[in-house]
């Protein structure tokens, strides 16, 4: 009787296992992998001290911006759409911001959104707003992580592009136009 009984054992055991894991695996199935890409689109000059009203094309958002001259030179934006798993991602834009002085600006789009617009009139001493926007695939939003500020650059003669993978989601000014310029970025992601 003893060697049924631990025959039984086992057997209870293992089925017992068996059941916890099959359970295990229906409560919290895998994250699967996706493949996310930034790619630039759509590349755009202005006068934007004419007060031009920059956005970037519907489900694209900035990933660079360079500026040569002072406030009557133009500035190039460079627009990117994101793709998961060959999917373009759904941009909802939002609203301009209040107008800050360009001499003195510093704006960072709320959490898990990024830039995708702006609007500058006259000199440094002009306003300057933006434009933000959240990030949609497949109904659910698109997270930013690992966010980071560039280097230093002066304002009448530099361009940046993000790294790849990454957006615009700020930037800061002071001065004029031999004023000093940075960007902030961050990374975009998705977890299923």
């Amino acid at each position: 009787m003893r060697t049924y009984g631990k025959k039984l054992s086992v057997v209870a055991v293992a089925a017992a296992l068996s059941a916890a894991t099959m359970a295990a695996t229906m409560a919290a199935p895998a994250s699967a992998a996706v493949t996310i890409k930034v790619e630039r689109v759509y590349t755009e000059a202005v006068w934007e001290s004419m007060g031009i009203q920059f956005t970037c094309p519907p489900n694209q958002v900035l990933t660079g911006r360079s500026h040569y001259g002072d406030e009557r030179a133009r500035t190039t934006y460079y627009c990117s759409r994101i793709l998961i798993d060959g999917e373009q991602v759904q941009v909802h834009t939002g609203d301009w911001t209040s107008p800050q002085r360009e001499s003195r600006s510093d704006y960072s789009a709320p959490d898990h959104q990024v830039i995708v617009g702006r609007w500058h009139q006259d000199d440094e001493n002009g306003d300057t707003r933006y434009r933000s926007a959240a990030l949609y695939w497949q109904g659910r939003q698109v997270r930013l992580i690992d966010g980071g500020v560039s280097g230093e650059y002066k304002e009448s003669s530099h361009s940046w592009q993000a790294a790849y993978g990454k957006v615009m989601t700020g930037r800061t000014h002071y001065g004029d136009e031999n004023g000093r310029t940075w960007y902030r970025f961050a990374t975009v992601t998705f977890e299923g």
